[in-house]
């Protein structure tokens, strides 16, 4: 599973953290609204407990009655959900709105002028708030105790409630998307620093820039600095691997040198199969020491370094064409004048040089050199019309040290697959007919558009390029 990226998992962790808040908000808003809504509709039924109380008085036969009624009209209206009850002395004075209900009051003991609060069941099915108050009347109205009592039904609160609700969510949806949107705005701004280290290490990657360097938030530099001093401690830790090899490689020439001496004394006296024997034990070991100093010298190189093919491949044969063997073939060159590799000139034309050698070695009549352009890489083709190779030796050739040269190929081919892996290639090795055909994989300098397009790459931005970094055995 592929990770998310550090800017969507803070964008996700934001989005929800919004949602998640504004959830808790509202669902606080709600329930806040809902008990200012009921103490509103408490305040309201204390009024009205109070106009029921001083409405009462005597009636024309004495009776206690309810001559001033509260002014509400749903006290008229049957089961209009607002309702008042009077009790005295076992009877029970009513509302018009009860109907024949009565309001279900539960045993309380109240003090005087005390109001008690209860939810009652509806005969709808609901609930009703319910204020009751005890109090004793004037003397003028017998000094009874009576127990009055005011309901309204919580259909009403829970209605203005959802409709609460209902108007909040579009808002709550607006400010949503809009702390949502900010979040990712501050997102943008506040990751720049880590974008801007990342293009700096593909500047550094691609040889443009050597550090990091400064200038950025005090929160990333510590990143920087110690990325730049990682840079530094690798670039000494090359340096002193490049001098051991140097001085390595230049330890065993002189020994060479007297293994060489001694050779030809040996074959001044005759000795030739031992002359044959030291001359070929010590140019085995100086490849060895031309592959170390080649590796050596482009370990760690900078990679927007950029070589012409037609120049360099130009240049190879006008050298190779003078030689016997070279002045007698036909050369097919098939190469862009635009193209241009990852490859330092020197670099190209001793891997290249290696190769067009072999095959001008071994070819009849005609060699033939194609640079294809493939995508990020550049393939460059030497394919001459000789023997070839036995199929059932190509896979020897992947063995590093193996040698063919009783097929007629190999030699030179080690050093040049060190320089195309050295900057990420490889060579490759494919029988055809007739003849061989050698191919050199080479990346395009960093930025490169295809040479179609543009003639001179230098001086484009860097890009990373995709290339096959499957590891090419050692031939010759």
């Amino acid at each position: 599973m592929r990770r998310l990226s550090l800017r969507l998992r803070l964008a996700l962790v934001g989005a929800l953290a919004v949602v998640g808040a504004l959830a808790i908000a509202s669902t606080a808003l709600t329930a806040l609204f809902a008990a200012h809504v009921q103490r509103r509709a408490e305040a309201e039924l204390s009024v009205q407990l109070d106009q029921v109380v001083a409405g009462l008085g005597r009636g024309a036969g004495g009776a206690l009655e309810l001559q001033n009624p509260p002014a509400d009209p749903r006290f008229d209206h049957p089961l209009s959900g607002l309702y008042w009850q009077i009790e005295l002395d076992g009877a029970i004075l009513r509302a018009r709105s009860l109907w024949d209900h009565v309001l279900p009051l539960p045993p309380d003991d109240l003090r005087d002028g005390q109001v008690h609060i209860h939810s009652l069941p509806d005969q709808a099915g609901g609930s009703l708030l319910t204020l009751e108050r005890s109090v004793t009347l004037t003397p003028s109205l017998g000094s009874q105790r009576v127990r009055a009592a005011v309901a309204l039904t919580t259909a009403d609160l829970k209605q203005a409630r959802a409709d609460f609700v209902r108007d909040l969510i579009p808002y709550n949806v607006i400010l949503a998307i809009a702390l949502i949107l900010a979040g990712w705005v501050q997102l943008f701004f506040g990751l720049r620093p880590l974008a801007e280290v990342g293009k700096r290490v593909l500047e550094v990657r691609s040889g443009h820039q050597k550090r990091l360097g400064d200038g950025f938030p005090r929160e990333v530099l510590p990143l920087a600095n110690a990325v730049d001093a990682l840079i530094d401690a690798r670039d000494a830790e090359l340096e002193r691997a490049r001098r051991r090899a140097g001085d390595l490689a230049h330890g065993f020439k002189t020994p060479l040198q007297a293994l060489l001496g001694e050779a030809d004394r040996l074959r001044k006296n005759d000795q030739t199969e031992a002359a044959r024997a030291i001359e070929e034990i010590a140019d085995a070991m100086r490849r060895h020491v031309d592959r170390e100093l080649t590796r050596s010298r482009l370990a760690g190189g900078a990679t927007t370094a950029s070589s012409n093919v037609e120049r360099i491949v130009q240049r190879i044969i006008s050298v190779v064409s003078r030689t016997p063997l070279g002045a007698a073939l036909t050369w097919d060159l098939k190469v862009p004048d635009a193209l241009n590799v990852a490859l330092d000139p020197n670099d190209l034309t001793e891997a290249l040089g290696a190769v067009i050698e072999n095959a001008s070695h071994y070819a009849k009549e005609r060699i033939e050199i194609r640079a294809i352009e493939r995508g990020s890489s550049v393939e460059i083709e030497v394919q001459d019309d000789g023997p070839g190779i036995d199929e059932n030796r190509i896979g020897e050739l992947r063995k590093r040290g193996a040698r063919v040269d009783e097929s007629g190929h190999g030699l030179g081919f080690a050093i040049s697959a060190e320089i195309a892996e050295a900057v990420g290639g490889r060579l490759t090795v494919v029988n055809t007919s007739p003849g061989l055909c050698v191919a050199l994989h080479l990346p395009k300098p960093a930025g490169c558009f295809p040479a179609k397009w543009v003639g001179n790459c230098r001086a484009m931005r860097p890009k990373e390029f995709g290339i096959n970094l499957k590891k090419i055995p050692y031939l010759g």
